[in-house]
């Protein structure tokens, strides 16, 4: 079967190509419906990567949240014309130590991996997990980054001591407030601060214990554990001033992606006998884990809603730059691309 593919072939300029699906094998046939833009996807899309990091993986189709309708599964274990999320993180082998995520062997849609900007998409039947029928569909567009939240929490509870009654994250965009809110409802006694620099962002978290200026944290303020949702060079700041601010033994959890290495005062954290680990992406269980999570708790969808800062229909290529440009130029939230192609 032949299929489209929209790949970018360098910054800004996408180029219809064209591959051969083969509907004989194992796989599940999809057709993207909602695709949701990441800051990863821009970076590419922008060309602020490096450029031998761009000559290395472009021509490649972006977008690694999405979801779709299934068209076609030779077993029959998944109904056409149900909607599934599409798990982008795919892994070819197992360790009873290292998450797929985390082995170095996975390939991740959108990374060197073609990604969901296709007419079709095949996908190996343990990379997809059935959507409930209630699901608000642009919300579902981006369950992949929530399932980064998702598997960061889980990974805290394993790592952090028991005593958690204030956890402070840093940062005020998008990460943050996921991660924010999936805490409140994992962890519903613990009370969680946010620490920012956009006032106007922090209203949103109306969810938090309560929120405050980077520059006006007040001297006396002590937390259990933290979450760094920052990233880039400002990552280290951030991971410092939650050095100052934490409890001896707490722990802390890195999210924010940094291009290049930054500092962090090692010494006060040895004095303090701290735990920092890092999360990346997320797997198979995640996605599951995220799906029950809306499906019991109705309003993480109705608060996942406020991000949703654009939706742009795309027929065209023409639409996928629209919908690119649009999302440069947003102050915060999510773009969705309902993909009609």
């Amino acid at each position: 079967m032949l299929n489209t593919v929209y790949r970018l072939v360098e910054p800004r300029r996408f180029e219809a190509q064209f591959t051969d699906i083969n509907i004989l094998d194992d796989n599940v046939l999809i057709r993207p419906t909602h695709l949701s833009i990441c800051h990863a996807d821009q970076r590419y899309y922008q060309g602020t990567r490096a450029k031998e990091v761009l000559e290395k993986k472009l021509p490649m189709s972006l977008i690694h949240e999405g979801i779709g309708k299934v068209e076609y599964d030779p077993k029959g274990e998944f109904e056409v014309g149900k909607y599934v999320v599409m798990v982008p993180n795919t892994p070819f082998e197992t360790d009873p130590y290292i998450g797929e995520n985390y082995l170095r062997s996975s390939k991740f849609r959108g990374s060197g991996y073609d990604g969901f900007m296709q007419d079709y998409v095949a996908m190996r039947r343990d990379r997809l997990v059935l959507l409930p029928d209630e699901i608000n569909l642009n919300v579902a567009a981006f369950t992949e980054i929530v399932s980064v939240s998702y598997h960061a929490i889980e990974r805290f509870i394993k790592f952090s001591h028991d005593r958690r009654r204030k956890i402070g994250i840093w940062g005020d965009g998008n990460l943050a407030f996921i991660t924010a809110l999936l805490l409140k409802k994992k962890l519903p006694e613990t009370e969680v601060y946010i620490f920012g620099i956009n006032e106007y962002k922090m209203r949103d978290f109306v969810f938090a214990d309560g929120t405050c200026d980077i520059s006006e944290i007040p001297g006396n303020i002590e937390l259990d554990h933290a979450f760094e949702c920052v990233g880039q060079a400002a990552s280290g700041n951030a991971i410092n001033q939650i050095i100052d601010y934490i409890r001896p033994e707490g722990t802390i959890s890195i999210l924010g992606v940094s291009e290049n290495p930054v500092p962090i005062n090692t010494r006060m954290v040895l004095e303090k006998g701290l735990r920092i680990f890092g999360s990346s992406r997320s797997g198979y269980e995640d996605f599951k884990g995220t799906i029950e999570l809306y499906r019991e708790n109705r309003d993480v969808q109705e608060y996942l809603e406020r991000l949703i800062s654009d939706i742009v229909p795309v027929k065209t290529m023409k639409d996928m730059n629209t919908a690119f440009d649009t999302d440069i130029k947003k102050p915060g939230g999510k773009t969705i691309m309902l993909w009609e192609k």
